[in-house]
């Protein structure tokens, strides 16, 4: 008999936490889910919104921190190929005290000469100036790294777009994860009252040992199925505390809850429109190819001629009061004729990549327009899930309610009631699961259409 028990609590428990999570489906960098905490917990839990957690993972989150270093390499980099094209300007002082030992160089033997001369002094001060007016190489390579400084740029607004929908997923994952434990509390609270009917009933003749059996295996795992949604949902706000910046020791409320109705969207072309002028990873993606344009113009000019300036000005003498001014100009044309095979392979390489990025370029175009009309198809589908779940979880109370009625009058027997709970607790989850599903399904269309950190915090009252 104690096997049978166990055994049936055991597959009760398996059915009812069955249900999982939907999955992110993304590849994404691990420092999406890091952060930098910024202060220290406090003893009093803080309320926390959506629109609060977004912008504390802005601050916070691992990624937008690393990306921004990115783009200060990428700054840096840009600089050094503009200081290929500016002028240098720099100046010297010196003063040379000299004795020669002229028979050390093999000077001897002249009559009345002596072979040690001076000591004798020199003094010299000095500006110098220096400057590649024309070089196309050192040009194009300049504008290949400001492009590359956009595409830096832009790849951060991307980041943070990802950021704020991974903290809606988080916050939502967790928000979901609270649904459950009340629903297994309230379903807990059934069962209990469910099983002390059922002993009251069998105290007075009315129903068989095995109706008592059947509720107190539906008693056990409905307590089995607390613990595991509460241990869920405790994870879950330890990511999403991990993800926004918050210390791990911090307790927290979320004050947001659930978007129950599907928000009007906009036209297919309306969508993609939008997407392609807002997205920063596409235009990321554009500015990159620009990049790889000039870099494969730049490996061309290497082929092409350069002109320099040379120039100093300064005075020499054996004194600052005895000294002269002097000057030096010099303009340098240089006319490459044969390099080896190094422009040619420079050539090879540049435009090998600029196919590269014109390839890359076009593929996320495509998948842009996947985005759009997935994320639009799981609103309409998530949305009539709601519905459908609305209605099944309405149903479901009356099964349980009618069930119960009848155990209670004697016509049924405990089965017909563990099977209404059961029906009550799947009715409970999918209302859950597909209110998750319709909010998400709404973030991602505000990702795809590249306007997430906008529209997120509007879906849920932010400002």
């Amino acid at each position: 008999m104690k096997v049978l028990v166990g055994l049936l609590i055991f597959l009760l428990f398996l059915r009812q936490t069955a249900p999982a999570q939907q999955s992110r489906g993304m590849n994404l960098s691990p420092n999406l889910f890091g952060s930098v905490p910024q202060s220290a917990p406090t003893s009093t839990p803080l309320s926390l919104s959506m629109s609060e957690a977004i912008d504390r993972a802005l601050k916070s989150n691992l990624a937008p921190i690393i990306s921004e270093q990115e783009t200060r390499v990428s700054r840096a980099a840009r600089l050094r190929s503009l200081s290929e094209l500016l002028p240098k300007v720099g100046g010297t002082f010196t003063q040379t005290v000299q004795q020669i030992n002229l028979a050390a160089f093999g000077f001897t033997g002249f009559p009345g000469v002596s072979p040690i001369v001076g000591p004798f002094s020199l003094f010299d001060a000095r500006a110098r100036y220096s400057q590649t007016v024309v070089d196309f190489r050192f040009l194009h390579e300049l504008r290949s790294a400001a492009e590359q400084v956009t595409a830096s740029n832009l790849g951060q607004q991307d980041v943070r777009e990802l950021v704020v929908l991974i903290t809606t997923e988080l916050y939502l994952e967790t928000l979901a994860g609270a649904s459950r434990v009340d629903v297994a509390r309230a379903q807990l609270r059934t069962a209990q009252a469910v099983y002390d009917r059922a002993m009251s009933l069998k105290e007075s003749g009315v129903v068989p040992g095995i109706d008592v059996l059947r509720a107190q295996v539906q008693l056990q795992a409905q307590k089995q199925r607390v613990v595991a949604t509460e241990n869920e949902q405790a994870k879950q706000k330890l990511n999403l505390a991990r993800a926004i910046g918050l210390r791990q020791a911090q307790e927290f409320t979320q004050t947001d809850g659930f978007i129950t109705t599907p928000i009007v969207i906009p036209t297919f072309d309306e969508s993609l429109a939008t997407a392609l002028e807002s997205r920063p990873d596409y235009r990321r993606s554009l500015a990159l190819v620009r990049a790889a344009e000039e870099s494969s113009k730049a490996a061309q000019g290497r082929r092409r001629p350069s002109f320099q300036v040379n120039a100093d000005y300064g005075d020499i003498g054996r004194a600052p009061g005895s000294s002269h001014g002097t000057v030096f100009l010099q303009g340098t044309l240089l006319v490459p004729f044969y390099t080896g095979e190094r422009s040619r392979a420079e050539i090879l390489e540049s435009e090998s990549r600029l196919e590269e990025r014109k390839a890359e370029s076009a593929n996320l175009r495509e998948r842009i327009e996947y985005d759009v009309r997935t994320a639009n198809l799981d609103i309409e589908a998530s949305a009539e899930q709601v519905r459908v779940a609305q209605e099944a979880r309405a149903l479901a109370q009356q099964q349980l309610t009618q069930a119960q009625d009848r155990f209670t009058a004697g016509v049924t027997n405990g089965l017909e009631v563990t099977q209404a709970q059961e029906a009550v607790a799947t009715a409970d989850e999918n209302y859950i699961s597909s209110l998750y599903g319709l909010n998400l399904a709404e973030a991602s269309l505000a990702r795809a259409v590249g306007t997430a950190e906008k529209m997120i915090k509007s879906f849920f009252g932010g400002k």
